[in-house]
């Protein structure tokens, strides 16, 4: 279990070093601006350490089970063209589904487990990369794969 938290977070963090590089205007790729890959890395790593706070104390291992289903999915999960490495490939539109159960996570998560501050401060994350994110979700459920 340990080694797919690791190799999520790996994929995960490679996956914004690309989207940091250049890659041309391809219609192959989903349109990814470095500061929508950067919001929602974010937004994601809120959500895998918010969540197991929120729900340690109701039960450690649905707490566990969150990170591992948060992490897991979406690095076993993915749709050609939106990642470098795909290994089961899967339509745009569950990527978007788990993008938006990662921004819910986030948003949730933070309101049950930190102060006032903090989760006023993650709610204008979860707002500003789930706008950042409208052209890659359009991208995701028009591009032909």
């Amino acid at each position: 279990m340990f080694s797919i938290v690791v190799h999520g977070l790996q994929t995960r963090w490679s996956l914004l070093s690309s989207s940091m590089k250049d890659h041309g205007s391809s219609r192959d790729r989903a349109p990814d601006s470095r500061a929508g890959a950067a919001l929602r890395f974010l937004t994601e790593l809120v959500a895998w350490i918010a969540t197991p706070w929120a729900l340690w104390s109701h039960s450690k291992l649905l707490a566990v089970a969150s990170v591992v289903i948060l992490i897991g999915l979406p690095t076993v999960l993915a749709t050609p063209g939106d990642k470098a490495h795909v290994l089961v490939p899967v339509r745009g539109s569950l990527t978007i589904v788990l993008n938006v159960l990662q921004f819910i996570a986030a948003l949730v998560s933070s309101w049950i487990a930190w102060p006032t501050v903090v989760n006023t401060a993650v709610t204008l994350l979860v707002v500003a990369a789930a706008v950042s994110q409208l052209s890659r979700w359009r991208w995701l459920l028009t591009a032909k794969r």
